[in-house]
């Protein structure tokens, strides 16, 4: 009601104004719709039941570890945007929440002793940021295995901001092991793949950010080796489609958070296109990279890169559509000839609003 009153006065556009409307919204037991209703979409963390664990290979995994795997990804994405810490948290923090369930599942001695969720400092780098929660992990993964390919086009598009294409429609990728050989790791399997050199021009800048997490399994749990593939041992090196050479998830997390550019113009894309509902065209790159160099100077706090958006041109420019009259059929006039177009005041009226209405709109 306070925004709309503002808007209805023409009291957006004072300097101050609006940044003072946004901090407000921001502090509102509300706002914790950018958790559910953007981050978890963002990540494609509201979408955990896609995958179904295979229950002979995962004994004693069950719905209520899936629940608390989402609980966990919601508060840990809480505790950082709507407290209005540095966005790079989502990537390097060691802040997490667990209860005795989740403790277990990650193996942490001296966890919570009940099912209530409480915060968590953890020691094991493994478990920093989202390259280390389950819900990230088994979402990119699937039923019955890993998948690196579905991993690194996960960090590619959620991370890095640089989405790969779709596989040619003629190329069928099946890492399924074939009955009467050898059980082979899921990296054996995808190398032999690769020998392919259409898919491995693709494959060759997905793969390396998804095998470095091939020591997690499909629900999260890390380990050394891989007990399909006679416990052969995990090979998690790889080289960067930039040349850089990394083993493990700890080194591509660390990797990641040196280019703390990439992750923020990614994360501001996506909001940017949550905030307009559409598609970001070339001409709004020039937009999101000014979010991205005064958000900087505020070390990428949240609130930075959402006062960053409400002030781009993008969202305060949106054109309302105007509604066409009713049409006027007489006797004397065809159908067709009879479409009238908005009287002159209901398009100065209209203009006049569209300023606030975009503002109103998507401030909310």
């Amino acid at each position: 009601a306070e925004l709309l009153k503002i808007a209805e006065a023409s009291g957006l556009t004072k300097p101050g104004v609006l940044n003072a409307q946004v901090k407000r919204m921001l502090a509102d037991p509300k706002a914790s719709s950018l958790v559910s209703g953007f981050a978890m979409k963002w990540l494609n963390l509201n979408t955990l039941e896609s995958v179904q664990p295979d229950a002979k290979i995962f004994q004693g995994f069950n719905a209520t570890l899936r629940k608390d795997f989402q609980t966990e990804a919601e508060m840990f994405l809480s505790s950082i945007l709507l407290e209005n810490k540095s966005v790079l948290e989502l990537l390097t923090s060691n802040q997490t929440f667990m209860n005795n369930r989740l403790a277990r599942h990650y193996g942490i001695q001296n966890g919570p002793s009940t099912s209530a969720f409480k915060p968590m400092t953890v020691t094991d780098p493994l478990r920093f940021g989202l390259l280390g929660k389950a819900a990230v992990l088994m979402r990119t993964s699937y039923g019955d295995r890993t998948s690196p390919v579905l991993r690194g086009a996960w960090v590619l598009d959620k991370l890095i901001g640089t989405p790969p294409p779709p596989p040619p429609p003629t190329v069928v990728a099946n890492l399924d092991q074939k009955p009467g050989e050898a059980p082979k790791t899921v990296r054996a399997r995808l190398e032999l793949h690769r020998d392919n050199p259409t898919c491995k021009m693709c494959h060759g800048v997905i793969d390396p950010t998804g095998l470095a997490l091939e020591n997690f399994d499909s629900i999260g749990r890390y380990r050394t080796t891989d007990p399909q593939a006679n416990n052969t041992v995990i090979d998690a090196s790889t080289v960067m489609a930039s040349g850089v050479k990394i083993n493990g998830p700890n080194e591509l997390r660390l990797e990641l958070a040196n280019h703390p550019e990439d992750f923020v113009i990614s994360l501001s894309e996506k909001l940017l296109m949550y905030s307009v509902n559409r598609p970001l065209q070339y001409f709004d790159m020039p937009q999101i990279r000014k979010i991205q160099r005064d958000a900087k100077k505020e070390n990428y706090t949240f609130a930075s890169l959402i006062m960053g958006v409400v002030n781009s041109d993008a969202f305060r420019k949106q054109a309302v559509p105007v509604k066409a009259a009713p049409q006027v059929v007489t006797k004397a006039v065809a159908p067709a000839a009879a479409e009238k177009l908005p009287t002159a005041s209901a398009v100065k009226a209209a203009t006049a609003r569209s300023g606030a209405a975009a503002v109103q709109g998507k401030s909310k």
